[in-house]
């Protein structure tokens, strides 16, 4: 590379010879001491920052005088002596010489006459605007799942409404005959398995036409008698050929209880109000705020770890609720803030905190939580199954699972770790989490259990341990122990797990009155599904915090991190690529950032696809 030389004899003022640069690099060397200070990338910047006033010193004699305006076209080196006696915190000797690389850089104009323009800095104008960011599609999501080999598994854990809304949104939508035909097939396959057998030889039982009466002429005589693997192949073929109507009718043909409500058949976007639409997409994009917990922004990271976070938008792409992501990031926050007073009344600084964690102006209108948890039902368990899976497939089966009933329900966790699994109206429906985890013991703890919920288990072959009390008839014996116990009938007794279950059973009624109990993310809700699924990921996120940081030292458990880091404050700037949250420092946020706690966690859906980052000061 050549440096830039001085005007040659005879040349006019302002001609310079040529300058050619090949490559730019700034690098900072730390002599002396063992630490780069309590913020290295600000140590890098203030580096950058000090070059505009080095090269005014340096060119300060050639620009002296008026000279015609130059625009330089070609990429710019100066060499600069940066330790020059006198300035601020510069060393009397000087230092050596230092080469300094500039590349040319596209010049931004900004009409002055456009109304409503925003003034730019000098600095911001030369940025480059960042590339438009589109949601992952609900057929994304499912063809990643089919490519791990999982999408048969959370297709099996969805209800049918969830399944036939997604069916819905595939058809005319390129690359979507795979996925389209998994969800069809998924539906045919329970209606066929939903109809009675054939009439025997007096008649009694009905036929299984009507199912098959449902379908398509031309695959009528084909589904009839294929078996269940044939079924995704034979409807792919069909939906290569159908339209976006036909899929539609059939999808609505097959309900468990008749044809399709028509009334649930409308875009949930249809029934938004200008207003409410503007609140879902307030979104911030510039300013800075203080809130007093950052936990909310700590859980992205590991829900971004098993794959939840990206599921997210696809998940509401699916049933047409994407720009109300922002709504589901509130609701979550909500979960790991304070407590909410007499069940529905918040502090204002957890309204604020909440906003922000969203990237919204508080407060969040809890009638856009409730009316967001109604539109949102049939995406929920696409939400719930990803997590129960990514759990599930790194549950031991060596270490039991516990249940306790709660809110109208059952709701199960692992017991290494406390990491929640699954919500469930009946012991049923718990079963395909429990056989996803190895077919591991159960211990059922103290809480109000559905009727039925032992006899369920017992007929599955579920090893179960509990200190509830059975009901006449439970299929269950009595263990010799110094407390009343009770096990499954033909389970051989552990001791090992009538001994840790006190322990067990009180750790998961503290989970359960934290996180259930007290703090409700959408109390005017009349349908628990959003409550359910927010706290299962606001669980799972301060069980990895809790796992990541403590399981050397002490039984991680998910209140662990919930009230060590619940004050722990934070100032949140929105940028127009990145939101950055700057947490204090000292060793809390020592322990988050040895543990990987504080990674950035790109694409986040409620923040438009920005980056979240973390930093200290």
């Amino acid at each position: 590379m050549s440096a830039p030389t001085a005007p040659s004899a005879g040349s006019s003022v302002g001609e310079t010879g040529d300058i050619t640069v090949r490559r730019c690099t700034v690098t900072v060397v730390r002599r002396g001491g063992w630490s780069w200070g309590p913020d290295p990338r600000g140590l890098v910047r203030q580096v950058v920052d000090a070059l505009p006033e080095l090269l005014a010193d340096h060119f300060a004699e050639r620009l002296a005088g008026d000279g015609p305006d130059v625009e330089i076209t070609e990429p710019l080196t100066v060499t600069v002596r940066p330790g020059r006696p006198g300035g601020p915190g510069r060393p009397a000797g000087g230092g050596p010489a230092v080469e300094v690389h500039f590349a040319p850089v596209p010049v931004v104009e900004l009409p002055d006459d456009r109304p409503g323009t925003d003034a730019v800095s000098f600095e911001d104008s030369f940025a480059v605007g960042p590339d438009p960011w589109t949601v992952p599609s609900a057929a994304t999501l499912f063809a990643e799942l089919a490519e791990r080999g999982e999408l048969d598994a959370l297709l099996a854990l969805l209800p049918d409404e969830s399944v036939r809304a997604y069916l819905r949104a595939l058809p005319g939508v390129d690359d979507t005959v795979a996925p389209a035909a998994r969800l069809l097939a998924e539906l045919v396959g329970r209606a066929l398995a939903a109809a009675p057998e054939p009439a025997g030889p007096h008649g009694l039982a009905a036929t299984r036409s009507r199912p098959v009466e449902a379908l398509p002429q031309r695959l009528r005589a084909a589904v009839a008698g294929a078996e269940a693997a044939d079924l995704p192949r034979l409807l792919a073929d069909f939906l290569a050929s159908a339209d976006r109507e036909e899929t539609v009718r059939l999808a609505r043909s097959l309900g468990p209880d008749g044809p399709y409500d028509h009334t649930a058949d409308e875009p949930p976007g249809e029934t938004r109000t200008t207003d409410e639409v503007r609140t879902a997409n307030a979104v911030r994009t510039t300013g800075e705020v203080r809130v007093w917990s950052a936990l909310p922004f700590l859980l992205a990271g590991p829900l971004a770890r098993i794959g939840y976070l990206d599921a997210i938008g696809p998940a509401l792409a699916g049933v047409e609720l994407t720009d109300q992501a922002p709504l589901f990031a509130a609701a979550l926050g909500y979960k790991v803030l304070g407590v909410t007073a007499r069940g529905w009344r918040r502090a204002d600084r957890d309204s604020e905190a909440a906003a922000a964690f969203a990237g919204l102006q508080p407060p969040v209108a809890e009638e856009r939580l409730a009316a967001f948890a109604r539109q949102v039902r049939p995406a929920l368990p696409v939400l719930d199954g990803v997590l129960a899976l990514a759990v599930c497939r790194g549950h031991d089966p060596a270490h039991p699972l516990l249940i306790t009933g709660t809110d109208h329900g059952l709701f199960l966790v692992d017991a290494h770790g406390m990491f929640p699994i699954a919500w469930a109206a009946q012991a049923a429906g718990l079963l395909p989490y429990w056989q996803a985890c190895g077919h591991p013991p159960v211990l059922l703890c103290d809480g109000p259990l559905p009727p039925g919920t032992l006899r369920e288990l017992a007929a599955a072959g579920v090893p179960f341990l509990t200190g509830v009390r059975p009901l006449r008839g439970d299929p269950v014996a009595r263990m010799p122990w110094r407390t009343p116990l009770w096990t499954a009938e033909g389970t051989a007794p552990d001791v090992r797990l009538a001994a840790e279950l006190p322990a067990h059973a009180q750790r998961f009624a503290d989970l359960v009155a934290a996180l259930v109990g007290e703090r409700r993310a959408v109390p005017l809700a009349p349908d628990g599904g959003l409550e359910r699924t927010v706290t299962l990921a606001a669980t799972l996120g301060l069980a990895t915090i809790a796992w990541t940081l403590w399981r050397d030292r002490e039984t991680p458990d998910p209140l662990l991190a919930l009230s060590r880091f619940a004050d722990l404050e934070a100032t949140v700037r929105y940028e127009p690529a990145a939101v950055r949250v700057r947490v204090p420092m000292g060793r809390r946020h020592a322990d988050l950032l040895r543990g990987g706690l504080l990674a950035d966690v790109p694409d986040v859906v409620w923040l438009g696809g920005r980056t979240l980052t973390f930093s200290a000061g």
